[in-house]
């Protein structure tokens, strides 16, 4: 009889430990792998579809280096080319998750000015429900061209409705474009700091609309190019910055060129040029398949 009363006992304390057991088994794997997308519990949300690419480039050594030379063009006073050598190496960008972002920096100095330029890689991966990784993609490049004041394109596919805040910086930039005479424009971060359009005292012929910061119809998914021109107390500078969106990857250029001399002023014409070369040699070595 006593061991009777102590069954109905052991029966519940055998429930309640399996009843833990299940509650830490159904946690087990929540957090997934990097690119996972877990569904919320009950949600009704179709899975997203993954993106198309799931890994990117080594970004140090995928720029040709005739490509660096023409847009870092060396002086030939280094004899024994070890600091040519050692410019045209780079710096590779430090980030937390080389699967997710890299980046490479180079760095040219000379007695007449400096020239920068810096190539990065992002892997966008949506965790939102029902959102597609490149769908994400496109809604992060859409917030660069608004905040660039990029105006829209038709061509573009960004232009159709599918990202309300590029539609709306457009409008902005659409309204604040270049000045006449070269000017900054309205809603510029400084006084100093202009889009293309500036009469170059070298004798290079005045930005055309053709050279305006722009959307670029030729150039991966979606992709813009933006110029301004800079006085400083060192000098003067322009800033070439290309952003590109391929599925769910967006690579964003930097180029830029210093002159310690403010009567000689980079040019845009020449400076696009190497940009957007840079960007279709890019977007033909990691993204053309």
């Amino acid at each position: 009889m006593q061991r009777r009363a102590h069954a109905p006992a052991a029966a519940l304390a055998a429930a309640l430990l399996a009843a833990v057991l299940t509650a830490c088994s159904g946690g087990a794997g929540a957090d997934g792998g990097d690119d996972s997308k877990p569904g919320r519990a009950g949600s009704t949300a179709p899975a997203a579809q993954p993106g198309k690419y799931h890994s990117l480039p080594e970004p140090c050594g995928y720029v040709n280096r005739d490509t660096l030379r023409r847009l870092l063009p060396a002086t030939g006073d280094d004899e024994d080319g070890r600091d040519t050598a050692k410019l045209y190496k780079g710096q590779a960008a430090i980030t937390y998750d080389t699967d997710r972002r890299v980046g490479c920096r180079w760095k040219l100095e000379t007695p007449q000015g400096t020239r920068h330029l810096a190539v990065d890689f992002e892997r966008v991966v949506s965790y939102q429900p029902g959102v597609s990784d490149e769908q994400r993609a496109e809604q992060l490049y859409g917030r660069q061209a608004a905040a660039a004041h990029i105006p829209v394109s038709s061509a573009s596919p960004s232009a159709s409705g599918s990202s309300p805040a590029a539609s709306a910086g457009a409008s902005k930039g659409a309204s604040s474009g270049p000045h006449p005479q070269g000017g900054a424009a309205s809603g510029s971060p400084s006084p100093s700091a202009s889009r293309t359009g500036a009469p170059s005292a070298s004798g290079s012929p005045a930005g055309g609309a053709s050279l305006a910061p722009r959307v670029l119809d030729d150039l991966g998914d979606d992709a813009f190019i933006d110029d301004k021109l800079i006085n400083s107390g060192s000098g003067v500078h322009r800033d070439i910055n290309i952003v590109f969106r391929a599925a769910n990857v967006i690579v964003t250029i930097a180029y830029d060129q210093w002159s310690v001399d403010k009567l000689h002023v980079p040019a845009s014409e020449d400076l696009q040029g190497k940009a957007q070369s840079l960007a279709r040699e890019l977007e033909a070595g990691h993204f053309g398949n």
